[in-house]
């Protein structure tokens, strides 16, 4: 005698809106307490957003003989060094403690030479010695201090209006909220659902909701700590290229390091949308693989289209992910079989 699937309680119209409003309620609840947490803490999660585009600045050096020329050149440097680019980097000099002080690296015979052409009589002249080493000649100057101050200034971003750190503040606690809270929002909106679903229906939410989740944060991931690193060197090689001074504004880099990330985890759901396109029978495998072609000038087309950047350099580390998942999707469905709703169903 096989289990009926429709002999599970029901609930009311009136019950149903009384357990949706239970369960808004704690989400709501849940998420006023993680807002207050990132209100009080806004300042780090600034810091976090703020790490890329500090990082790429102080490696993007202005006015500095730059080996990358040509079009081509700041192409090809998105994904390696270019050929005259392999030395390496300069050491950076040790900096005094006092903020007016700089220390300058001077050899003793060049300055026994100036003073001795400044008082011929009280000093001698000296030749310089073979193999003579440069040594750090302290200086100290009030002006050093506001130079200082004012070159680091340059590597950080920027506001244009009074209010518009504030806002920015505020911005980034309210998104930061959303985002920690949401495994709990989603928790109570599932235990609304689940009470309506039958068992097989779980089961396909088990399993999938855990993978959508994880290529989601696995999109994240991928943006923040590898693409963004890139397509920020990238871009910022052209103002160096260029001889111009980037000035990044606050609030549009809060706008693009969010939608940039969350492009990268909704696009990173293409995998179980091929699988959910295949089980509902409207394509098959086989499909995917000879349609592949149209599908990655689709892929291109979107990348241009959805990116926030609008550059070539964003493009091109979204469509390449997209077309090792485009494979990953049609392995997906070639070796997880389709399996019928009732299928669970046990007879006895």
């Amino acid at each position: 005698m096989s289990k009926d699937l429709f002999n599970e309680t029901t609930m009311t119209f009136g019950e149903h809106l009384e357990a949706l409003r239970m369960h808004l309620f704690k989400a709501v609840i849940g998420l006023v307490i993680v807002m207050i947490g990132t209100l009080y803490w806004g300042n780090y999660l600034v810091d976090v957003i703020r790490t890329p585009i500090d990082r790429a600045l102080k490696r993007n050096k202005l006015f500095t003989e730059d080996e990358i020329t040509g079009f081509w050149g700041q192409v090809t440097s998105l994904f390696g060094k270019s050929k005259t680019g392999d030395d390496p980097p300069a050491a950076e000099p040790v900096r005094p403690a006092n903020q007016k002080m700089i220390n300058v690296r001077v050899k003793p015979s060049d300055l026994l030479r100036v003073l001795h052409q400044a008082d011929p009589k009280h000093f001698a002249a000296v030749e310089a010695p073979e193999g003579e080493k440069a040594v750090a000649l302290p200086l100290a100057a009030d002006e050093f201090k506001d130079f200082r101050e004012t070159t680091e200034v340059s590597r950080h971003p920027v506001t244009l209006e009074v209010q518009e750190a504030f806002m920015m503040y505020i911005k980034v606690s309210l998104v930061s909220g959303i985002v920690f809270a949401s495994p709990w929002i989603l928790y109570q909106l599932w235990q609304f659902v689940a009470a309506g679903l039958y068992p097989h229906e779980r089961r396909y939410v088990h399993v999938y909701l855990p993978m959508s989740i994880g290529l989601f944060l696995g999109g994240v991931t991928f943006c923040f700590f590898l693409a963004l690193p890139i397509l920020l060197d990238f871009l910022l090689s052209y103002n160096r290229w260029l001889g111009v001074v980037p000035t990044i504004r606050l609030s549009e880099w809060v706008t693009f390091v969010i939608l940039l990330p969350v492009m990268f985890g909704l696009s990173f759901q293409l995998p179980l949308v091929m699988l959910f396109l295949e089980r509902i029978g409207i394509f098959t495998a086989t499909d995917y693989r000879t349609r592949r072609r149209l599908a990655i000038f689709v892929m291109a087309v979107g990348s241009m289209i959805i990116n926030p950047g609008g550059d070539i350099g964003s493009m091109l580390l979204l469509f390449i992910p997209l077309v090792i998942l485009y494979e990953f999707g049609i392995l997906l469905c070639g070796f997880w079989k389709a399996q019928g709703p009732f299928e669970e169903v046990a007879t006895t």
